[in-house]
């Protein structure tokens, strides 16, 4: 359930065990942070951007204030208006993104609505600069790993011993393992809040982003000024659920991705329908399987891959170049250079969406109860689960015991702007829609038949021209009854490859 600005990604009940959501009782509040010192930034973006960087020292435990203390690596972004708005928090998603540098998203908002104010991005506790930032094991990622599919009991259990490998080498982190949830970085939020001198926030949420906002408005609903919430996380669903709605959403997803390269088979020669296409995708896959390009991309990497294409329609040219360029002339180079790109290597990123995931809510303990349910989603969508599952499969063994999520209750926040396309696949609409019903005096804008995931902000002009209405005045769209969107967007269109026909591109 990645969001990464760069890139990289998904309360209540888990398949398997029924979690009793707590109350939505704010914590305790008894620590008063000190001040970020501001600097200067290391970063090339941060430093053009004229940004600040500090840290902000918070508790390890906040039910402990006087105890250990971590410190979260902050950048701030100053408003260039007269009147300020006051500070905006942003969050990338993941769980495990570093935000560090989004403070300097207030520049892609239209008209200059963001130019109010006070852009902040910091680094999540375990993540990034952050301190002391998670480390487990950098070379679980390595290249041409056992496949995903666990078509014998054999590689079954090779995947089995990896996970629980990874969870027991995420162990040397220590008393940080306990720490993690989203309740935590919702206090994080909350001492940067105060830290800060203000007493409002406003939010700006991606993805996984979208749930650590839920949970703040739902602690700290007196706190929360303005928020934007792209591309929702379905609270219900947190966290194994949620991993199995995106392996069928995925699935769809390749298949719109494969109609398209069959659309332009005269510039890619992959297939002149999807069931062509996709055939030869997955023959490319077996072939990989058991032959590696170049020793190194196999069948787990291939699908690392085209996941990609899933997430974000901006990626489906160059991804169709490496797949071309595989199959009729033998390149692997570029998809290496793709797979790198992924941050599938990233072991900071991977400890600390684990940290997260595995400690919000307590996963199945019993791997029949994994297996039944992957091998029941992996018949109807073959593409993604098993990659998936394995991904997550260190929960089964996580060294850190789990917590119980807040009911998200959005009844008592002014408002809020969501937004979403109606086909993403790492956080599916229906999300959407159940947090435009907990946060009654929210709108939600919609981009039907849309696959990107969290791409506001991205140039296209009908939702960023409400996203900027919203941050300069304060105006939603209208809420309307019923239970579905509250005004819709075309999305941006799909990319048309160089050389393609005319007809072809008008569809």
């Amino acid at each position: 359930m990645k969001r990464t600005f760069a890139a990289v990604a998904v309360a209540g009940i888990a398949a398997g065990c029924l979690v009793m959501p707590s109350a939505a009782a704010a914590p305790a509040t008894g620590f008063t942070p000190a001040p970020i010192h501001w600097g200067d930034c290391t970063t090339s973006k941060l430093e053009a951007a004229g940004a600040q960087c500090g840290f902000l020292a918070v508790p390890l435990d906040y039910a402990d204030p006087g105890g250990a203390k971590i410190s979260l690596a902050v950048s701030r972004v100053e408003h260039k208006t007269a009147r300020s708005q006051g500070v905006m928090l942003v969050n990338p998603g993941g769980p495990g993104a570093s935000g560090l540098g989004l403070s300097v998203l207030g520049r892609s908002v239209p008209d200059h609505a963001g130019d109010a104010y006070d852009w902040i991005g910091f680094d999540p506790r375990g993540v990034g600069s952050s301190r002391p930032a998670l480390s487990c094991d950098p070379n679980h990622f390595r290249y041409d790993r056992p496949p995903y599919v666990p078509a014998t009991p054999r590689l079954e259990q090779s995947w089995l011993d990896l996970s629980k490998s990874y969870a027991a080498a995420c162990a040397k982190n220590g008393a940080l393992l306990q720490h993690l949830k989203t309740t935590d970085v919702a206090q994080d939020m909350e001492s940067l809040r105060k830290a800060l001198g203000e007493e409002q926030i406003n939010y700006y949420g991606f993805s996984y982003g979208t749930y650590l906002g839920q949970v703040y408005a739902t602690l700290y609903p007196q706190r929360v000024r303005r928020m934007v919430l792209d591309s929702s996380v379905d609270p219900r669903d947190v966290w194994y659920r949620a991993n199995l709605n995106q392996d069928v959403a995925f699935n769809r997803n390749i298949k719109i991705y494969f109609a398209w390269l069959a659309r332009y088979d005269s510039v890619y020669h992959l297939g002149a329908t999807e069931d062509a296409v996709e055939r030869l995708w997955y023959g490319q896959l077996a072939a990989l399987t058991t032959d590696p390009a170049g020793g190194l991309i196999g069948g787990d990497e291939w699908t690392d891959v085209f996941l990609q294409a899933g997430y974000y329609r901006s990626g489906w040219v160059k991804l169709a170049d490496a797949f071309a360029d595989w199959v009729h002339e033998g390149k692997w180079q570029d998809l290496k250079s793709l797979y790198d790109a992924t941050g599938k290597g990233g072991d900071n990123g991977f400890a600390a969406y684990l940290g997260v995931q595995c400690t919000d809510v307590q996963w199945p303990v019993n791997w029949d109860r994994w297996r039944l349910d992957n091998w029941s989603a992996y018949l109807r969508a073959p593409f993604e689960t098993w990659g998936n599952a394995w991904f997550n499969a260190p929960c089964l063994f996580w060294p850190a015991e789990a917590g119980t999520p807040v009911t998200v209750d959005g009844s008592k926040v002014a408002g809020a702007l969501l937004i979403d396309e109606t086909l993403d696949a790492a956080t599916p609409y229906a999300g959407s829609l159940e947090v435009r019903r907990l946060f009654p005096h929210a709108s939600l804008i919609a981009e039907p038949g849309g696959t990107t995931h969290a791409d506001s902000l991205s140039g296209d002009a009908c939702v960023d021209d409400q996203v900027a209405d919203y941050l300069a005045k304060g105006e939603l769209p209208a809420r309307k009854p019923g239970d579905h969107a509250d005004t819709t967007c075309a999305p941006l269109p799909d990319p048309v490859p160089a050389g393609a026909s005319a007809a072809k591109a008008s569809g």
